[in-house]
């Protein structure tokens, strides 16, 4: 079950008057009110902070009406810094969490006095070199072995790229101390997309637990525990959304719990990253039936393809998707639901039972707000779409035009073939 209201029918036939199919369009109402949920489940903690994945949905009004919201911003490479600083974040309303980082991208997040979270121990030279070792910095975790939440294995940590090891941290520790780091934060990220109400407060009680025995070996103070994201939404029917409050609720016990016997807590913020979280329920990718195709199967073509969305065709992923003006219909076929890519993974579903679907009906595709235009790309030449922004007094604006052919063609030069 959707986590969040799909827009109306005429709304999108308002839309559709002067913006064409395929478009993204999100919810600013809806998309606030997930933000302030966060802030009310995390307010027992003065210095929290959402600090938002740019690469969920890079768009600046999106990254500037969360600016106002009171957030943050996660960046992780040079295009998404600079975004960040077009709409006007700096200093550690800044986090810059990055993987085999190039030095320009060091330089311009110390430019910006950002917040460096290093996701290794070789970096720690590299960072010298490129932007200078600053006063506070954070170091990425990666625990290893197997993530467990009660009896149940919820992924490998050692089988990812990401973060470094606890000895390594240790060490890391060390010598940035000793480079003149006063204040440290510490970031995790264990696991994508989970629903379990107890995955933030399992690894939130690893990180404080870590803190402290850091503080006990080195004596060094922290600032920050970035928690990172993870926190995922009810793509799936029967999946149900996490209950933040009680999340938050069970990660201040465990802060409590963790810090209050050693005198630590003070001045340390909890800090999130949830782009899924915050803006994945309040996306929609909106497209149009233009074919219909029975051979072995049914399908039903449209004009938005895996190029838009790739989820589906990635990872096999699930999304809900519903017919304008006929949600309450009975669903009285089975179709495939595809696109126009020369791939037979361009399935957006699959064997999905529907409602009839004729030709020149709406389709809207759920949960599709985080990473559905930002993974998109130009395989047989198709155009990313516009971006759409549903107000909160109902009116619209376009806040990404669609991709022309002049874009696409925009880095050739077909005065070349001449000199071949």
């Amino acid at each position: 079950m959707p986590s969040a209201a799909a827009p109306s029918a005429e709304i999108l036939r308002k839309i559709g008057e002067t913006v064409p199919t395929p478009y993204y369009l999100y919810d600013e109402k809806q998309m606030l009110e997930r933000v302030r949920g966060l802030q009310a489940a995390f307010g027992w903690n003065t210095g929290y902070r959402e600090y938002f994945a740019v690469k969920a949905t890079p768009n600046p009004v999106i990254l500037a009406l969360l600016k106002r919201a009171g957030c943050g911003v996660d960046c992780s490479s040079l295009a998404e810094l600079v975004m960040a600083e077009r709409v006007g974040f700096t200093g550690d309303e800044i986090m810059f969490s990055s993987n085999e980082t190039p030095a320009e991208e060091y330089e311009y997040a110390r430019g910006l006095n950002a917040v460096i979270n290093l996701d290794d121990i070789t970096h720690i030279d590299y960072l010298a070199r490129h932007g200078g070792i600053p006063e506070r910095i954070c170091l990425r975790l990666n625990p290893g072995g197997d993530f467990i939440i009660g009896n149940a294995v919820m992924g490998r940590p050692g089988d990812a790229k990401f973060g470094m090891t606890r000895d390594q941290l240790f060490e890391a520790v060390s010598r940035l101390k000793g480079l003149g780091v006063k204040s440290f934060g510490l970031h995790a990220f264990l696991a994508s997309n989970m629903t379990d109400v107890d995955y933030y407060p399992t690894m939130a009680r690893l990180l404080f637990e870590t803190a402290v025995e850091l503080r006990r070996a080195f004596g060094v103070s922290f600032f920050m525990m970035n928690l990172s994201g993870g926190i995922g939404i009810p793509y799936t029917p029967e999946q149900r959304p996490v209950d933040i409050s009680d999340v938050g609720e069970r990660v201040r016990r465990n802060f409590s719990d963790a810090f209050a016997p050693v005198g630590m807590g003070e001045g340390i913020a909890v800090a999130t990253e949830l782009g899924r979280y915050v803006t994945g329920p309040v996306g929609w990718l909106v497209t149009k039936a233009i074919h219909e195709k029975n051979t072995y199967r049914r399908y039903i073509g449209v004009d938005a393809c895996a190029a838009n969305l790739m989820r589906p065709a990635m990872y096999g992923a699930y999304h809900e998707i519903t017919v304008a003006g006929k949600e309450n219909a009975p669903k009285t076929e089975v179709y495939d639901i595809v696109g126009s890519l020369c791939e037979n993974n361009d399935k957006f579903a699959w064997d999905r039972p529907m409602p009839k679907i004729e030709t020149g009906d709406t389709l809207i595709i759920h949960d599709a707000g985080a990473h559905g235009f930002s993974m998109g790309y130009n395989y047989n030449g198709r155009l990313r779409s516009a971006e759409v922004l549903l107000r909160a007094d109902g009116s619209f604006k376009v806040i990404r035009r669609a991709e022309t052919l002049d874009d696409y063609f925009a880095t050739l030069d077909f005065r070349q073939i001449n000199e071949v």
